[in-house]
C-alpha cells in the first residue's frame, strides 16, 4: 500500500468535555493542544480536532448496506486485524452502544473485512474497520 500521509479532520461537538473524555479515555487517543473551544487528538496516527459548536437539530441520514442502516456522514480508520479485535474487546468492556455491532463482511471473498459503528457523545458516527488482507483495501 505504500506510505500513507496522516489526515486532518475537524468535527463539531456540542459537549467539549464529554467528547474530550470519550476520545481520550474510551478510544485511548493521546490529547494534544487545546483551548476552551477545541482539542487536538492523535487519532490512530491522524490529527482529529473536536471543535465546540452549539447543539443543533439535524436529520439523521443512513444508507442501507448489508441490511444495516449505515449512518452518513461517518468517519473512522482502518486498523490492523489484531488491533481492531483488541479495540472491539476494549469497547465492549466499556459498554459502548454500537449502531452496528462488529461483524464480518465478504467472508471468504475478496475484501473480507470486519466493521463496527458507534457514536461519540455529540452524535458523530464513527466506523472502524479492518481487512483480513490489507492489500485488498481497494480491491474490486
Amino acid at each position: 500500500m505504500g506510505s500513507v500521509s496522516p489526515f486532518h479532520l475537524a468535527i463539531p461537538v456540542h459537549n467539549l468535555e464529554a467528547c474530550r473524555l470519550f476520545y481520550r479515555d474510551i478510544l485511548n487517543c493521546e490529547e494534544g493542544r487545546s483551548s476552551d473551544q477545541w482539542v487536538d487528538f492523535n487519532f490512530f496516527g491522524h490529527q482529529l480536532v473536536i471543535h465546540f459548536k452549539e447543539k443543533t437539530t439535524t436529520e439523521t441520514i443512513a444508507n442501507e448496506v448489508d441490511g444495516k442502516h449505515v449512518p452518513v456522514p461517518h468517519f473512522g480508520v482502518v486498523l490492523d486485524w489484531a488491533v481492531f479485535n483488541a479495540l472491539e474487546d476494549d469497547l465492549k468492556s466499556k459498554d459502548i452502544t454500537f449502531i452496528i455491532e462488529p461483524y464480518v463482511r465478504f467472508e471468504g471473498l475478496v475484501g473480507e473485512q470486519k466493521t463496527m459503528f458507534f457514536k461519540d457523545p455529540s452524535g458523530n458516527a464513527l466506523e472502524f474497520k479492518t481487512f483480513k488482507d490489507m492489500s485488498q483495501i481497494f480491491a474490486k
